[in-house]
């Protein structure tokens, strides 16, 4: 008890000496209210300490930072804030019997003046009378119990609502859980706080929830990790026994013929292996997906490079028989074919090649297309030679362009926008792992099937990392209104420049609109990519705006990656109640070709 005392009467007296007005309801009750303020630092103190830590560790949640968040909590908004409040009360119904308090004789007996009719003498006001439990379950027994349940009962609870939500601050950018590490502990201080004097409680809640609210800004202003730390914390190294050197590509050898072991050597077992207790997936070697993109071995159904021209067309002794053409791209004319052999509609791609590096580019771009594979990704099946050019045969996807659905049905929901993100972010990722970039995600290279699903179609000027910014023509690669501004001021691509236009997609499913507005021009939208200019059409009311506008930050390191994306998207989609596989429009059947 002492121990309490002594604690209360400390910051009773740095309270009185720095604020203690001389008039109603008296100088002891205005240290009191003045105290309760510097209590009220304590778990906004504590959030702070937590807002700082995951500055460094991200959403890394072992054993040792779980502990640390909760002592943190434990003590910033449990054990000291309680201290104090119960440690106060024992001073002033120490002061009242006139048995030692912890105050000097000139303050014990200031604390003995009147002030104001409905006080009285301050000692017997703070304490004597009711204690908090009385007033909540005997209010019978107190007066003015209007305003004694609402000090004791409104005030705490807006304390504790201010408290939950420095937590959810601190925690910004990860799991929510472990905010209730920091207020879970101050709802047991509150129930502690029962046997405290009710008007001593009553006029240290009116301290304490003030600065509850002013804690906030410290916590905003630290700010949530930054995004790089977030996916740092997501990459765990992998165990030694799985750890091996990158492989090189080698062509397929046939076995060699079999030979059985000589009779004079016995069998023996092999050494034993430890086996990893925890698969995890090892981090993929950048540099050796980069060379992946220019030089990913033969395509996947063993042409290799195509040879003299062979007919692409039936009429030419071909296989596939035209329907109907498609569109225009910048390498040449898509057609709505069929395989005659394999009797299935396909996408073809006539590249109308002027010289041998258009060729080359347009062979290494199928190789590394051929490799990916992704539900939501379109899929390369063949590449073939004829009169004509380089023929890329294309899985053909049925359906509608994401821009015709949005001008058409209008705007996706956050739900459906939640899924859009995360199936093509994993289509992008799986072109991404392969060494190539699509730089031209945009609505119109999404494609609604008739079940209301996503497909990330047109890797027509898609690139291996390094390529030059320029076509082989001299445009621009990508379009104007959905290019990311470190590519329009002419710096080379990435897969923080996918994540950009992706994004940007998003926004545009949203809000109907590109997110910096629309252009009269490809110039004027170009010049207006290329300066950053401000993203005004952003979906202000969306509930994906925050990761909307970290997404779109001028500064390619800001961004969130892909993976960080969807684990956002996922975890969103799952306190929302949502699947993550689901249309992301409303099933649609009028057919729109690919762009």
């Amino acid at each position: 008890m002492d121990f309490l005392i002594n604690l209360g009467s400390s910051v009773l007296s740095f309270a009185f000496r720095i604020f203690s007005p001389g008039f109603c309801p008296g100088r002891w009750v205005w240290a009191t209210i003045g105290a309760g303020m510097l209590i009220g630092l304590l778990p906004a103190l504590g959030a702070l300490l937590v807002a700082l830590v995951r500055k460094g560790t991200g959403n890394t949640y072992n054993p040792a930072t779980v502990s640390v968040f909760a002592v943190t909590g434990g003590f910033f908004s449990f054990l000291m804030p309680l201290l104090f409040a119960v440690g106060m009360s024992e001073v002033f119904i120490n002061v009242s019997r006139n048995t030692p308090s912890g105050l000097t004789p000139g303050q014990a007996q200031l604390a003995k003046q009147a002030y104001c009719g409905w006080v009285g003498q301050q000692d017997t006001f703070l304490g004597h009378g009711a204690r908090v439990y009385d007033v909540l379950f005997y209010p019978e027994s107190s007066g003015l119990l209007f305003l004694r349940v609402s000090l004791l009962v409104i005030l705490p609870s807006i304390g504790l609502l201010f408290l939950w939500l420095q937590a959810r601050a601190a925690m910004r950018r990860g799991p929510r859980w472990p905010g209730r590490l920091l207020w879970l502990p101050f709802v047991g201080m509150i129930v502690l706080t029962l046997p405290m004097t009710a008007n001593s409680a009553g006029a240290m809640w009116l301290g304490f929830v003030p600065m509850t609210v002013l804690g906030m800004i410290p916590v905003l202003v630290v700010g949530p990790p930054s995004w790089s730390v977030i996916e740092r914390s997501h990459q765990k190294p992998m165990p030694y026994e799985q750890q091996q050197p990158p492989q090189q590509y080698r062509p397929p050898q046939q076995p060699p013929p079999y030979q059985p072991p000589p009779q004079q050597q016995p069998a023996r077992m092999p050494p034993p292996t430890r086996v990893a207790t925890q698969q995890r997936e090892p981090e993929p070697d950048r540099a050796a997906l980069a060379k992946l993109a220019s030089d990913p071995g033969p395509l996947p159904f063993g042409a290799g490079p195509p040879k003299a021209p062979s007919g692409l067309w039936q009429n030419n002794g071909g296989r596939f028989q035209k329907i109907k053409p498609l569109g225009q791209g910048g390498f040449g004319t898509v057609w709505l074919a069929r395989d005659t052999q394999l009797d299935r509609t396909v996408a073809i791609k006539l590249a109308h090649a002027p010289d041998a590096e258009t060729e080359a580019r347009m062979l290494r771009e199928a190789r590394a297309l051929a490799a990916v594979h992704h539900p939501n990704c379109v899929r390369v099946y063949d590449i073939v030679s004829d009169s004509d050019g380089l023929g890329l045969v294309m899985e053909y996807i049925e359906g509608q362009q994401l821009a015709d659905s949005v001008h058409g049905t209008g705007v996706l929901s956050d739900v459906q926008a939640a899924r859009l993100w995360v199936t093509m972010a994993g289509a992008l990722s799986a072109a991404h792992a392969k060494g190539v970039l699509h730089r031209d995600v945009k609505p119109a290279n999404v494609i609604i099937d008739p079940n209301g699903m996503a497909h990330l179609i047109d890797f027509g000027i898609a690139r291996s990392k390094g390529d030059s910014t320029l076509t082989a023509a001299g445009m621009m690669v990508g379009t104007p209104d959905f290019l990311a501004p470190e590519t329009a001021s002419g710096a080379p691509a990435t897969p923080a420049s996918d994540a950009w236009q992706l994004a940007a997609t998003v926004s545009f499913a949203l809000a109907a609109a590109p997110p910096r507005g629309a252009r009269d021009n490809a110039m004027a939208a170009l010049m207006a990519a290329a300066r950053s200019e401000p993203l005004n059409q952003l979906p202000r009311q969306s509930a994906h705006l925050r990761l909307l506008t970290a997404s779109l930050d001028a500064d390619p390191s800001h961004r969130p990656t892909l993976a960080a994306v969807s684990r956002e998207m996922s975890a969103w989609l799952a306190r929302a109640g949502q699947a993550e596989e689901g249309p992301v429009t409303k099933i649609v059947h009028a057919t729109r070709p690919l762009h």
